[in-house]
């Protein structure tokens, strides 16, 4: 891992308020994550399952953790399994985790090789009454892969089918959902990081370069900085590819007279950052270029003071809406009759801005959330309003990334430039 060790505190207190939640004399399994294949002998590129991180801080295939926290034999309240190493995959593959180095990350005492696992797990389940299995609940998620935990779950109740089998989802959602300080920091780093890509991006970019030297820069600079690499696929979009919200073919020449939208964000210690700006390629925003951002980043700065502790999904949501509404009267693009005779379900501003303003952030970038929960204190979100006019081939959006306190919110990217003036100044400071 290129990230610096983590003070295993973290996972030692995440596992203590997940087996708050816990009925007695339980047991909970976590896999860790698939080894994908990517064609011939290659495999893609290992992401840890976000759960088994958040209770472990273990960064490693081939992993579970069981969560026995009333099983009589002490030694196996917290057990992790890990993948033995031998001479050739060390040769082969490289360092894995020795059980000392286990234990110093994790904070758990009890260490054995995956090959234990089929002696040890039928010598203490009997000992438990439920059994909490993991899988990904995620409503963004829609399932079409088997993926282990889901395996791993089947094969389970096909062996044991008289337990009364629980889901650790709706736990884990509860409890991922509120950021502990050491998970702020760690966002922060994040953020921090795509700064630097940033402000490295603004200083190179002029007519003629190419999305693809855009997104070399910004991986050059997670890369120098610690960061894994990018916490999902870079979005570098100008001129008319900008109103396609997930472009990510990143090839096109940037042209003057163009702005572009480039949506990244560094992935640093799992946790990951989400960033969005948009600049003009020759340093400079045209007249009809301004007044759109400006509209933007007027609904962004309203939008983010309702990130607040008790806010209500839906009812943030309505309410963005009748701030871009409002803007979009004042920049042409709709009239008041149109907004007069609207149906209600299908807002005239959604021709616009279709997306939604904000989603959960953390250990996976659309992270885990309760939609029919109110905000609270310690989540992070997105902030993220856009206006996409096909017919103009411009596109423009603005994201931030907000942790809600209980004084209100901190903006974790208030130091990354957003204003018209600041982005044009630093463009053209050479």
């Amino acid at each position: 891992m290129k990230y610096t060790k983590i003070n295993n505190s973290l996972f030692a207190g995440n596992r203590k308020r997940f087996i708050s939640h816990l009925r007695p004399k339980s047991l909970a399994i976590f896999n860790a994550n698939d080894e994908f294949p990517q064609s011939g002998d290659q495999n893609f590129l290992f992401k840890q399952n976000a759960d088994l991180f958040y209770l472990s801080g273990i960064d490693q295939e081939q992993t579970i953790l069981l969560i026995f926290p009333d099983c009589p034999n002490p030694i196996y309240r917290e057990v992790l399994f890990l993948r033995k190493t031998n001479e050739h995959i060390a040769i082969w593959e490289g360092h894995k985790y020795t059980k000392e180095e286990a234990t110093e990350t994790s904070g758990i005492k009890s260490i054995f090789w995956l090959e234990d696992f089929e002696t040890i797990f039928p010598s203490i389940i009997f000992h438990a009454e439920s059994i909490y299995l993991n899988t990904n609940e995620n409503d963004r998620y829609v399932h079409t892969v088997p993926y282990r935990d889901l395996r791993f779950a089947i094969e389970l109740k096909n062996k044991y089918p008289h337990f009364s089998y629980q889901r650790s989802a709706p736990i884990m959602c509860q409890l991922r959902m509120v950021k502990s300080d050491i998970e702020v920091q760690l966002t922060q780093v994040a953020c921090d990081i795509t700064e630097k890509a940033f402000r490295r991006v603004l200083d190179f970019v002029k007519p003629g370069v190419t999305e693809y030297e855009i997104e070399a820069e910004i991986i050059h600079e997670f890369i120098r900085n610690r960061a894994t690499g990018h916490g999902y696929n870079p979005i570098i979009a100008s001129g008319k590819s900008a109103c396609c919200l997930h472009y990510n073919e990143n090839n096109r020449v940037c042209n003057d007279e163009e702005v572009i939208l480039m949506d990244f964000g560094a992935c640093y210690a799992n946790y990951n950052a989400d960033l969005t700006r948009t600049i003009p390629v020759n340093g400079r925003f045209s007249d009809r270029q301004k007044a759109v951002y400006s509209a933007v980043l007027n609904v962004f700065k309203e939008a983010r003071k309702m990130l607040i502790a008790g806010t209500i999904w839906n009812e943030y949501h309505e309410e963005v809406g009748k701030l871009m509404t409002y803007e979009l009267i004042n920049i042409g693009l709709l009239h008041k009759h149109e907004v007069d005779k609207q149906d209600p379900k299908n807002p005239v501003y959604k021709k616009y801005f279709m997306h939604g303003t904000s989603h959960h952030l953390g250990l996976d970038v659309h992270d885990i959330s309760n939609r029919f929960t109110p905000f609270q204190v310690g989540n992070i979100l997105t902030c993220e309003p856009g206006i996409y006019i096909p017919e103009e081939g411009l596109g423009i959006r603005l994201e931030n990334d907000i942790l809600i306190t209980k004084d209100g919110n901190i903006d974790l990217m208030k130091k990354i430039p957003i204003e018209i003036e600041e982005i044009e100044d630093i463009m053209n400071r050479k």
